[in-house]
């Protein structure tokens, strides 16, 4: 699995595809303002598109339109909709997509990112998984990813997952980072995990563990 989050904006996730978001270093309260001015809901058919934009801008090895499609109904399915920082050169290439995109005309209703958790029954204690998670690049450093992930995680535990998991590079230091902050755990390295050879480590965290603070 691959993802894209941020300490930043990354994470790895889908099975063997490369790293989904950069995470950069930023401040956390103008990543947190800029979180907050995010809408996440959970995701339908009419926004596959613009998340298989953000999925081709950020891996190597990019989902396909119909796994996406797939995974509809996956309870931790969500993106997040909010006004893009744009460039004057990006407003233009924007502009030339929209009718491909459900962006108004202001940016107001650009999907910024998305996250795919799913939950696993394993008897009686259901396991989530976080199976790709991506932030467009213009809205990385915004805290976006890791709102998406604080979403999904609380989303899977109401499907009634009890734990959650996720694959992530072990060179991936933002990702892991941001990870170990939410406290996800290492519980093992699975060995060439991905396309290019790398290594990935398996993260775990409790979830009413995560839900308490504890």
């Amino acid at each position: 699995m691959a993802v894209t989050l941020e300490s930043g904006d990354v994470t790895d996730s889908h099975g063997g595809e490369g790293d989904r978001e950069r995470v950069r270093g930023s401040d956390r309260a103008d990543a947190a303002v800029g979180a907050s001015a995010v809408t996440v809901r959970p995701a339908d058919r009419a926004d596959l598109l613009d998340v298989l934009r953000i999925e081709r801008a950020s891996f190597s090895e990019p989902w396909p339109y119909a796994a996406f499609e797939s995974l509809l109904d996956a309870p931790a399915f969500l993106v997040a909709v909010g006004e893009a920082e744009r460039s004057e050169a990006s407003k233009e290439r924007a502009g030339a997509e929209r009718h491909a995109s459900r962006e108004d005309a202001d940016g107001e209703n650009t999907l910024l990112g998305y996250v795919v958790g799913d939950v696993m029954p394993n008897h009686g204690r259901d396991i989530g998984h976080i199976k790709d998670l991506a932030v467009r690049p213009e809205a990385r450093g915004r805290g976006i990813g890791r709102r998406l992930l604080r979403e999904a995680l609380f989303g899977m535990a109401l499907a009634g997952a009890t734990v959650a998991k996720l694959e992530v590079r072990e060179g991936n230091d933002a990702a892991r980072s941001l990870y170990r902050e939410e406290g996800f755990e290492p519980t093992r390295r699975i060995s060439q995990y991905y396309d290019d050879g790398e290594d990935a480590l398996l993260l775990v965290v409790d979830l009413e563990a995560w839900r308490t603070g504890e």
